[in-house]
């Protein structure tokens, strides 16, 4: 088990439960107000944890973070501090940026990534943003059967019709 770090996977979705179309969707579809709040709680956090294909939709660290991108092809080296490429599992990652000084990380995806996580019961909070648009077909949260449980903590709207929705490990 990693050290005790909040892990907040920060999410904006669709209504019908969707985080992008494809795997290499920009994610421009959220609205201003979801932005502003990512960048928000992923500069408190000080660290990013991502895929690679989010990574590379992205196409550059994000400023102002210690970016870690996940990813099995170990040709992908970076000589930039604020970007590690690793194909270490969750657990390590964590126990390695809780030795680094990080209390807290947010997870940014994709849905593979998001589902490792779950699946070690790491996450332990899910801020998401539920956007009013329907994609019919796409990416969902997670890609791997769970059973998780989670206790509501706020709801607010933060745009016309987006709510910022927050949800915290339930306690057993």
């Amino acid at each position: 088990m990693a050290p005790s770090m909040e892990v907040i996977l920060l999410m904006a979705m669709t209504l019908d439960g969707k985080i992008a179309r494809t795997r290499s969707e920009l994610v421009n579809w959220t609205g201003k107000k979801d932005k502003q709040y990512f960048v928000k709680i992923t500069r408190e956090a000080g660290v990013v944890i991502m895929g690679s294909k989010t990574f590379d939709t992205i196409g550059h660290p994000l400023p102002g973070r210690k970016n870690i991108v996940m990813t099995r092809d170990t040709a992908r080296k970076s000589d930039d501090p604020s970007l590690v490429f690793t194909g270490q599992a969750p657990a390590q990652i964590l126990a390695d940026l809780k030795r680094q000084g990080f209390d807290r990380a947010a997870l940014i995806g994709g849905s593979v990534i998001n589902s490792l996580f779950a699946r070690e019961n790491l996450i332990t909070q899910i801020h998401l943003t539920l956007v009013p648009k329907v994609f019919g077909q796409g990416l969902s949260l997670f890609n791997t059967p769970l059973d998780l449980a989670f206790e509501f903590d706020t709801c607010k709207e933060i745009d016309k019709g987006h709510l910022l929705l927050i949800y915290k490990v339930k306690s057993s």
